[in-house]
């Protein structure tokens, strides 16, 4: 290296600042490696002068560096620096993060003797070379590592480097670096936690000693998750939240029940004495918990608290009600929050405020690492229809799945490592250290506020007991569980250091303990003296109202019609796509028919003039799988986006609709939320394929089907699902619609399947009417291939009177009941089939067809009031395309025998004349056959059979 005076190196570094100060570091740790590495000019620059300067180096400080220019010298500087970078990076694994980690860890990686470096070295450098920046009282390197190694080994530690926004990444360095985070807790606060810990602890106790043997899935091991939880919800409200959003699995809920949502410890132990008391309950106020009809195990129940918020309003705390099935609430928490922070009130996209409301995720290490709907639920973070500002999310780190080492439940180091991909910041933090939980919950409020986006603490405890406290661990750990029952708690080690510091007194902690049992006995006394506790209260059930007033008359149609087809001057649409709009605008002047999209177009719009807001989404919804709804278009010149449906002047509520990612459980789960949380919205998810439904089949099972059942929880959400045998395949064929058919019972949800666009236009409005106590969802098996068939377009009479039909008659075969001696009975697109061909038929007269447009609720009295037309009928055929051991076949078999008995009973006809029997294809794995040819020989054979054949009677 040429000798150059100080003053010539700060001359040479002052051309650099900024980023292409640290672009040439980067490239100088590159050139120690091996000079050969980088171009020449820029060797030859660190030849002559040396390393660059730490960003913002004075002259001044430049030419009092104690460091002389030696060819050693640098590279000792070099090291410095690539090991401080390193202890940022890599300081987590170093960390006393594990509380039943026995002694330190060792890691090379993070030991300055592996770079070279000796504490005389690190003691002749500048800390500012090596942080970059100035902190008070830190002068060399050797304090800066001492320094550095308290913020990021220490018992919380951080992996955020993963994070590719370089402002993030600063902010979070300098969060983690300065004193704010390591200032400690008042000793108000020192004091308040260490309550809190008693009570979660001696319920646990109390609960273990009382109910022997009973499941409660103890918080044990990681009781810090409650005053983690408090913690944020006194941040989320102070600054002007609304509403809390928290979604867990069984794990702790009970405690996070009593000493979070404030539920009622009478209330929790009367469910231990399987008898919820309905006199606990109180009928209005603060706490709401709500029953269904069948109810719920304790530990799956949510609640819902009003708390003070920040002086102008109150806030909301919702507990969402949660299956076994793991993870499964994340999407529903997220929909949650989303309706919450959305405003509906007003033509155009909802208004969106997402610091309204705050979502809280509580997840398992071995859930998070092993279900796939985290990563699915995780990807809608930064989607435009479903971002809800940055998700706070736990992991309870209990090391252990059931019986499955952690080993054996992930390939990863850490239970939250599927978060780097997508760059959520990561805080692991030890479950013992109460003041270290605190921090990390003060650093996750604090980037949500910055930069709204997720944010990940990895709470790092044990499981006291097994899975459950009827399960022995020590069967499959017995090394750990050996560990675990000498290891003292976070509450008794927090006792210990508030003692020693002269917070508390052993009399203040006796007297704290002394009243949380005290609590916990008289609520038990309370509960086990009431005689005869009634079960929890059951909502009558209640044969759901439809209404039938869903028609709009015809100038307010055509006005709609009018702004659907008016686009902004500035707008172009694609031409083709205009021509094929602008065939709808002649329809209301010349009385001609409505196609599938164009009714539900319209209908959309009197629904959003009636003042409903409307939410749509699902794979490719915005244009429609089969590109016929367009929704939103496209400028040709810029890509801009225009919905015709922002532009209707009698609009008074919101629309949106939006392409999903590839996803089925999250966006259902999603969905489902947003539909509880906003119970006034339309919310709609429609399937790219019908047959992609059963990818989200755990939340149509566990939540939409069983919801109200097991929790009292109504939803009005509407699932579109194209299905229809036209021989694309067994994957593009069928929505398994005998799976809704069997979950159907207790008026849970509609399952329909209509056959025209004005049935499907009243069907829209009418959902969107419903009144509050009779919502439900509502399950639509939509067209395909029919979307554009002439058959199933109505006329404009049947959109400006009329109504919805559960049945509809075929009108090729309403002239002739004193003939029909067969009715042949079918539901969606075999129907419309079975029309093309019956208008092919001479001689049909003893042939009637009925249309079930609605098969859940079974419409009875309709199908009895059709039979009653055909005095002489003899046969009742169910015709169907899905196979036999699909479809509806199985669901309406005893429905229309029970209907046929009270035929029989009216005396329309002698017992042994009147039959039912089957036709469609036979019992198969598959849904449909794979080869086009295939399926349609099978089904001109089904057709035909129904119309002329003899049957084979399958009574």
């Amino acid at each position: 290296m040429n000798p150059r005076t100080a003053r010539d190196r700060a001359d040479v570094w002052a051309t650099f600042s900024g980023p292409n100060l640290g672009y040439m570091m980067e490239k100088y740790e590159q050139y120690c490696l091996d000079p050969h590495a980088v171009d020449e000019e820029t060797r030859n620059i660190f030849d002559t002068y040396g390393p660059p300067p730490s960003e913002g180096t004075t002259d001044e400080e430049v030419t009092t560096v104690k460091f002389e220019q030696s060819t050693s010298d640098v590279d000792k500087l070099a090291a410095a620096w690539h090991f401080t970078r390193n202890l940022r990076e890599y300081g987590h694994l170093q960390a006393r993060v594990n509380p039943l980690q026995e002694g330190d860890v060792s890691v090379p990686l993070l030991n300055p003797a592996s770079y070279g470096l000796t504490k005389q070295d690190l003691d002749s450098m500048q800390a500012k070379w090596i942080l970059g920046k100035d902190i008070p009282q830190i002068r060399t390197a050797s304090d800066a590592i001492s320094y550095l190694c308290t913020c990021y080994t220490g018992a919380i530690a951080y992996e955020f480097m993963h994070v590719y926004n370089q402002d993030e990444r600063e902010w979070l360095t300098n969060q983690v670096e300065s004193n704010e985070l390591l200032e400690g807790l008042s000793v108000e606060q020192e004091r308040a936690l260490l309550e809190e810990l008693i009570a979660v602890e001696e319920f646990e106790k109390f609960l273990h000693r009382t109910f022997v043997g009973q499941k409660r899935f103890s918080i044990e091991g990681v009781d810090l998750l409650v005053p983690m939880l408090n913690h944020l919800i006194r941040l989320s409200t102070v600054q002007g939240a609304t509403s809390v959003m928290m979604g867990m699995a069984h794990r702790g809920r009970l405690n996070v029940l009593a000493h979070v949502l404030g539920k009622k410890y009478e209330l929790i132990f009367s469910e231990f004495h399987a008898a919820p008391n309905k006199q606990l309950v109180p009928s209005e106020g603060s706490m709401g918990i709500n029953y269904g009809w069948t109810g719920d195990v304790k530990y799956h129940l949510g609640a819902k608290q009003t708390v003070a918020g920040n002086g102008v309003a109150q806030a909301r705390l919702v507990l969402a009600n949660n299956p076994s099935h793991l993870e499964f609430v994340d999407p529903v928490i997220e929909g949650f929050s989303r309706a919450a922070q959305e405003q509906c009130g007003a033509k155009g996209f909802p208004v969106q405020d997402v610091d309204l409301s705050i979502p809280i995720l509580v997840h398992g290490d071995a859930a998070f690492s092993g279900e796939g709907v985290v990563a699915e639920t995780l990807n809608l973070s930064e989607l435009a229809g479903y971002h809800v500002g940055g998700t706070i999310h736990i992991i309870t780190n209990n090391q252990l799945g059931f019986t499955a080492e952690p080993e054996e439940g992930r390939s990863t180091r850490y239970a939250s490592d599927l978060a780097k991909g997508y760059e959520i910041p990561i805080v692991h933090v030890n479950g013992d250290d109460p003041e270290a939980c605190m921090a990390a919950v003060q650093l996750a409020w604090r980037y949500r506020k910055q930069f709204h986006k997720d944010f990940l603490i990895d709470l790092v405890g044990y499981r006291k007991w097994g899975h459950n406290e009827t399960d022995d661990p020590t069967t499959t750990q017995p090394i750990l569980y050996d560990i675990i029952a000498k290891h003292q708690s976070a509450r008794v080690q927090y006792e210990t250091k508030l003692l020693e510091k002269g917070i508390v007194t052993k009399g203040d902690i006796e007297a704290l303990t002394k009243s949380i049992q005290e609590k916990l006995h008289v609520a038990h006394q309370q509960t086990t003296m009431e005689n005869g506790l009634q079960s929890a209260h059951k909502e009558a059930l209640k044969v759901p109202i439809f209404r039938e007033d869903t028609s709009v008359a015809l100038h307010e149609l055509h006005q709609i019609n009018e702004e659907l087809l008016t686009f902004p001057d500035d707008f172009a649409v694609q031409p083709k796509l205009q021509r094929i709009l602008m065939r709808r605008k002649t329809v209301f002047d010349e009385q001609g028919t409505v196609d599938w999209a164009h009714a539900e177009a319209l209908a959309f719009a009197t629904i959003l003039a009636d003042g409903t807001d409307i939410r749509m989404t699902g794979q490719d919804s915005e244009r429609g799988t089969f590109g016929q709804r367009h929704l939103m278009l496209h400028d040709i010149h810029t890509g801009a986006k225009y919905s015709p449906l922002h532009g209707i002047s009698q609009a008074k509520s919101s629309f949106s609709i939006y392409n999903s990612p590839l996803s089925e459980a999250s966006v259902i789960g999603y969905e489902y939320g947003y539909s509880i949380e906003s119970p006034h919205s339309m919310v709609i998810w429609e399937a790219q394929f019908g047959d992609f439904v059963n990818a989200g089949q755990v939340l149509i099972d566990q939540f939409v089907a069983p919801g109200f059942a097991k929790w009292g929880q109504r939803s009005s959400l509407v699932m579109l699902l194209p299905h229809g045998y036209e021989g694309q395949g067994p994957e593009h064929s069928s929505a398994r619609l005998e799976r809704f058919l069997q979950l159907s019972a207790q008026y849970n949800w509609r399952v329909v399947y209509p056959t025209s666009a004005s049935q499907y236009f009243h069907l829209l409005r009418q959902q969107a009417m419903s009144e509050e106590d009779q919502k439900m969802p509502l399950i639509v098996m939509t067209p395909k291939g029919l979307l554009r068939n002439p058959r199933t377009a109505s006329a404009v009479q049947f959109f400006t009177d009329g109504h919805f039909y559960p049945v509809l008659q075929e009108p090729l075969t309403e002239m002739h009941s004193e003939s029909v001696e067969r009715v042949i009975l079918c539901s969606g697109k075999v129907a419309v089939d079975l029309s093309a061909l019956l208008a092919e038929q001479e001689h049909i007269e003893r042939v009637a067809v009925l249309r079930i447009e609605q098969l859940y609720p079974f419409p009875y009295e309709d199908v009895q009031a059709a039979f009653s037309r055909y005095p002489h009928l003899k046969e009742v055929v169910w015709l169907q395309e899905e196979p036999q051991n699909m479809g509806a076949w199985t669901f309406v078999q005893d429905k229309l025998r029970s209907v046929m008995d009270q035929f029989r009973v009216n005396g329309a006809v002698p017992n042994q004349q009147l039959t039912l029997t089957y036709v469609g294809r036979n019992e198969q794995a598959s849904p449909a056959e794979g080869i086009a040819g295939d399926h349609q020989m099978t089904q001109s054979r089904i057709l035909s059979t129904a119309i002329h054949q003899e049957i084979v009677v399958n009574e």
